[in-house]
């Protein structure tokens, strides 16, 4: 049962904002790729794979986070008690419990067409590499940007079986989204970082927050839009756009306070909230439009 609790704990499983992250993108790529005209039980089916595969990927990569970063973490007021950091979990069984991990989600990846496998496997290097970038470059959350959207590639290709413009504008914002959002996620350990030399986002922009945020989240609403244009949605859907413009604009920017840490994690977490809004919205215009 102890095994079981420190299981849990290393892969953050009781943290679903970690997963549903990682989840939403491919919830978008799928429902703006998707043909609702055919009936709904495939748009289910692959819904609930890449929800199960995002649950099993992003355990795995915490995983592989905490072995890299164990010296790290146990230095850090915020990490010190993690599972690999504490010694309560060994590297050897950590990284077991990872590649176990990566194989289940390898028998989810096999149930999409071939060109999704092919593309899901070519980003496997990009889930694993991830902590390391915050040794050598600011920008460790424009990598994970990079990573936490391709499966909205992957969503969009599970039905289409090709790429196009359309997913490929829309995961170029999506970037810009988690770059922003990992950035306010970032200020909670930003004292820690600078004094163990760590870098980010959060630390190069520390004096100019806000203009950042704002750059990054303009870059993101502007796919949107674009995405709306190349569907050819009518304009109820840039009147629903509203509703994730005032969260991140009037909500997560105009609350935002670098020096307060409790706030930082708040705005972080309604992300949940902002990557369902924008599922909502794209699965409401994509079977009434």
């Amino acid at each position: 049962m102890e095994q079981f609790k420190l299981f849990v704990e290393l892969t953050r499983l009781k943290k679903p904002i970690g997963y549903m992250l990682l989840f939403w993108p491919c919830a978008w790529g799928l429902t703006i790729g998707y043909e609702f005209s055919n009936g709904i039980n495939l748009f289910i089916f692959h819904l609930l794979l890449f929800f199960y595969g995002s649950i099993l990927m992003r355990s795995a990569g915490c995983i592989v986070n905490d072995v890299a970063d164990r010296e790290f973490d146990s230095r850090v007021n915020r990490t010190k008690r993690r599972p690999v950091a504490s010694r309560k979990i060994s590297v050897k069984l950590a990284l077991f419990y990872s590649v176990l991990l990566c194989l289940i989600a390898f028998i989810v990846l096999i149930q999409f067409n071939h060109f999704t496998i092919a593309l899901g496997l070519i980003s496997m290097p990009l889930a694993f590499t991830y902590p390391l970038m915050k040794r050598y470059t600011y920008w460790p959350q424009l990598f994970l940007g990079i990573t936490f959207n391709y499966g909205l590639l992957l969503g969009w290709t599970s039905i289409n079986n090709e790429l196009s413009a359309i997913p490929l504008f829309l995961y170029f914002g999506a970037i810009f989204w988690t770059l922003g959002y990992d950035t306010i996620y970032g200020f909670q350990d930003i004292k820690d970082d600078e004094i163990i030399g760590l870098k980010s986002t959060s630390i190069k922009f520390k004096n100019s927050p806000k203009m950042f945020l704002l750059i990054c989240y303009i870059v993101f609403f502007v796919s949107l839009i674009m995405t709306g244009i190349l569907l050819k949605l009518d304009y109820l859907f840039y009147i629903l756009l509203l509703i994730p413009f005032v969260h991140l604009f009037l909500f997560q920017i105009k609350l935002f306070n670098k020096d307060d840490p409790e706030i930082c994690l708040k705005i972080f977490k309604s992300n949940n909230f902002f990557g369902f809004l924008v599922f909502t919205i794209f699965l409401i215009m994509k079977n009434f439009s």
